[in-house]
């Protein structure tokens, strides 16, 4: 069904790629805040709607052939008073900001229609995204936005001052169920208008009224009326005024339900979806929570299997498919809430927060480096994980390396120890499944289709630069040929003809058989740096019911084989591991201090034969002890053996004819000189 509830926790991030550079250039309120702070920020508020529109565009930036269109000139109103409409409406209650479908830094209230954000502790950088519990399929209606308050914070200062966005933002428009929730992304299908006047879609970013601020009230028209001459348009109106030409909804929105969606930072809005409007059209017209029960679908969100929100751990070996199956997971399961740090850094990214490039880093735990306060110090990450902990959503817990360690599991698990919640750990250890394989195959296929076309583009781009370069050098050349032989020149350029463009050939990729046989994807950042392995994966483990678990799913192999699989990895880690932790034995430490000891006086030994007063000293010294020995042996009647060791004295040694590894003393070859 086309209304059904999609929870959006740090948003709907797996359905929509990364935008390159986070959202387009946001506008700032129509409010400049001076920084002595929020009252002194009240009076440069713009209060009044509809003033004279501006006539230059501020400048945007486009995308993929993007395009920004003149202001339109003053509207005149088309619409009609709404005729009177006898069928069943939707329930009282029943529209509302739905607290499923936003983004996890939302603080909504239904019973004052407040729309508002956290603040603080890096939480002011993210932007915020909410949509209806109602989209809308057919007919006229409209809702309206009221900014209440602005939001003022300190700024970073120095380098981290670049990485800022902008600080307030508040965007109005409509999407499709699913989709993300931040309007305005080149990537996200959706219409809206920003709070400096311009109409944003997919392709489009154009100027069509004056800035807003706060205490204006806004109105969106969505006009879905085949019979309207406005049909299938967006209009605003401020404070009841209307603020621009009623704009065109773009094609791929057409024909699916349209859910009322708000983007928002550093704003609390005050949201009115009816029945009664805050500031009066010039014509009747039906709010959203008066419509017809025929021209809506209704979003519920979907209630919790047994009476309880699943928390699922995904238990896996780093670089064995263990991201791609957590991606294929969210696809097939769209209401559970990803808590990760990737996904924090991809809603950073999102909300136009830059960051330095990074060295080492790992997709389970990248590094940051924004250089702002409460970002850098993962402060949003532990605010998530408690707000993750009241929330009425299912949500999955890709920690890599963390769930595959049994003390490291049992601490997130105390995090989510309320009833409500059913913790489930989800194994993806030893072979994969077939359907796993297959769609492995598939991204492989479509990374080298997406390189051939790079490639392609690339080259295309570089002989067509060369070719108009060597048309332009032929232009230049028959030109000055004319003036040297007196011929007239064209005073007026000719325009270049533009290159005709080439049908493109049709990418075929195939499949290596190394390709073919690979059950993992290979991606050019590790799921866990190798440093992060070396020192943890002995104490790597499957998880058990004992440890706090409802559940345990071996989602690929029975427990015996994945436990054997877990074995085999662990063991050849060992083999290439570098340990650096290692502790030697007690008996290897007292043996490697006797053996120093010994070098040590071995090496003495060496020094004091090589001086001559100390050789002196030595000899005299050693020819004591071969007396004191020699007295010794005649009183225990060794006279023959004395005798002869005492007449030994000194005699030269001849080092060529020495069997080193027949010596008996390596501190005297037998006469007191050492080897």
């Amino acid at each position: 069904s086309g209304g059904a509830s999609r929870p959006s926790p740090l948003t709907s991030f797996h359905k929509q790629p990364l935008a390159k550079g986070g959202l387009r250039r946001e506008a700032t309120m129509a409010a400049e805040e001076p920084k002595s702070g929020e009252a002194a920020a009240e009076n440069t508020v713009e209060d009044q709607a509809g003033e004279k529109v501006e006539e230059k565009a501020e400048d945007a930036e486009m995308k993929d052939g993007g395009e920004e269109k003149e202001v339109d000139n003053k509207p005149v109103e088309t619409e009609e008073d709404a005729p009177i409409d006898g069928r069943p409406k939707v329930a009282a209650g029943a529209v509302r900001v739905n607290a499923a479908d936003s983004t996890m830094n939302v603080v909504s209230s239904d019973e004052s229609s407040m729309l508002m954000m956290l603040t603080d502790g890096g939480w002011q950088y993210l932007i915020a995204g909410a949509r209806s519990t109602v989209g809308v399929k057919s007919g006229r209606y409209m809702f309206e936005v009221r900014i209440v308050e602005t939001h003022v914070r300190p700024e970073a200062t120095g380098p981290a001052a670049r990485n800022v966005p902008q600080r307030q933002l508040c965007r109005v428009g409509v999407t499709n169920a699913g989709a993300s929730l931040f309007l305005g992304e080149a990537e996200n299908e959706s219409a809206c208008f920003d709070c400096e006047g311009f109409f944003i879609t997919t392709s489009t970013r154009k100027k069509v009224c004056s800035k807003y601020g706060r205490e204006v009230t806004l109105g969106l028209l969505l006009n879905l009326d085949p019979a309207s001459p406005n049909a299938n348009t967006v209009s605003l109106f401020a404070n009841g005024v209307r603020a621009c030409a009623p704009q065109p909804i773009p094609e791929p929105l057409l024909g699916k339900p349209l859910f009322p969606t708000i983007t928002f930072r550093n704003v609390s809005l005050q949201v009115n979806f009816g029945p009664a409007p805050l500031a009066p059209l010039p014509f009747s017209c039906n709010m959203v929570s008066a419509a017809a029960v025929a021209d809506v679908v209704l979003a519920e969100p979907a209630k919790p299997n047994g009476g309880q929100y699943e928390v699922v751990f995904p238990v896996g070996l780093p670089d064995h498919g263990y991201f791609d199956w957590v991606d294929a997971f969210l696809e097939k399961h769209p209401d559970y809430v990803e808590l990760s740090d990737r996904k924090i850094l991809e809603w950073c990214t999102r909300s136009g927060l830059s960051r330095a490039k990074t060295g080492s880093s790992s997709t389970d735990k990248p590094e940051m480096k924004f250089n702002i306060p409460g970002m850098d110090d993962n402060a949003v990450r532990r605010v998530l994980t408690h707000l993750a902990s009241t929330a009425n959503r299912n949500f999955v817990v890709p920690e890599c390396k963390a769930n595959l360690i049994a003390a490291q599991r049992q601490t997130t698990l105390k995090k989510f120890g309320m009833p409500k919640f059913k913790k489930v750990a989800a194994v993806v250890v030893g072979e994969p499944t077939a359907e796993f394989k297959a769609k492995v195959q598939d991204m492989i296929v479509k990374e080298k289709k997406g390189h051939i076309e790079a490639e392609r583009k690339a080259k295309k781009a570089a002989a067509d630069r060369q070719k108009l370069i060597e048309e332009r050098k032929k232009k230049a050349a028959e030109m000055l040929r004319k003036k040297k032989e007196g011929e007239a020149v064209d005073a007026e350029a000719k325009e270049e003809e533009p290159i005709a463009e080439e049908p493109e050939e049709e990418i075929v990729v195939e499949l290596t058989d190394d390709e073919k046989a690979q059950w993992f994807r290979k991606t050019g950042i590790p799921d866990v740096a190798d440093f992060v392995i070396a020192k943890s994966y002995n104490d790597f483990s499957l998880p058990s019911k004992e440890e706090g678990f409802d559940e345990v799913r071996y989602e690929w192999q029975p427990e015996g084989a994945a436990a054997s699989a877990l074995k085999e990895w662990q063991f050849a880690r060992k083999l290439t591991t570098r340990v650096d932790d290692i502790k030697p034995g007690e008996w290897f430490t007292t043996t490697l201090a006797s053996w120093s000891k010994q070098i040590q006086e071995w090496r003495k030994r060496q020094t004091e034969w090589k001086d001559p007063a100390k050789k002196t000293a030595l000899l005299e010294k050693r020819g004591e002890e071969k007396k004191k020995a020699a007295e010794e042996a005649k009183e225990k009647g060794l006279e023959v053996e004395a005798e002869a060791e005492a007449d030994a004295g000194e005699m030269e040694i001849d080092f060529d004819s020495v069997d080193i590894m027949g010596v008996e003393d390596v501190a005297d070859l037998g006469n007191g000189e050492p080897l």
